[in-house]
């Protein structure tokens, strides 16, 4: 999916389903994972390359910059949401990206009902939210987790800044 300019990185959740419709007709297997990926690093990297290798078609629920503000507080996120999204949908490794608003992911997996669901390996299915862990109960997912790099945390990035 190719864009023109940073707006156009990200795409409307109908469209992402549009998609996933086309990624099935097709034989494909669609891979979904989300986060905030303020201040991209190499984990983050990491997590989507590893991800992208579970299915054929990694897409990203990118959250908002306004649920970011409720998760992790007022004065985040640091890069707005439409560059991160521009970021991420750079990489060659992922197919799409949506953001999304709520606190949640539960309507956009009962949505896009993917066939893998990905999380860093610091979670565990009892640790995923839920309401979130229903739906993807309900759809079927394949749950997989991957690999998370220790050394690389965008919290630490943010506070050995603030300390120079």
């Amino acid at each position: 999916m190719e864009f023109e300019s940073i707006a156009d990185a990200s795409i409307s959740i109908d469209r992402a389903v549009s998609e996933r419709e086309r990624i099935r007709s097709e034989g494909k297997s669609f891979v979904l994972t989300n986060g905030c990926f303020d201040l991209f690093h190499a984990g983050h990297a990491n997590s989507l390359i590893n991800a992208s290798k579970l299915g054929d078609c990694l897409w990203v629920a990118l959250n908002s910059d306004e649920s970011i503000g409720r998760l992790k507080g007022k004065e985040r996120p640091i890069v707005k949401q439409t560059a991160r999204s521009y970021l991420i949908k750079s990489l060659e490794c992922v197919n799409g990206v949506f953001v999304f608003d709520s606190d949640r992911l539960t309507n956009e997996i009962l949505l896009l009902k993917p066939d893998v669901y990905v999380k860093s390996d610091d979670y565990s299915f009892e640790s995923i939210d839920p309401e979130e862990r229903s739906a993807l109960l309900q759809v079927n997912a394949s749950v997989q987790f991957v690999p998370l790099i220790s050394d690389f945390s965008t919290t630490d990035i943010i506070t050995k800044i603030r300390n120079l």
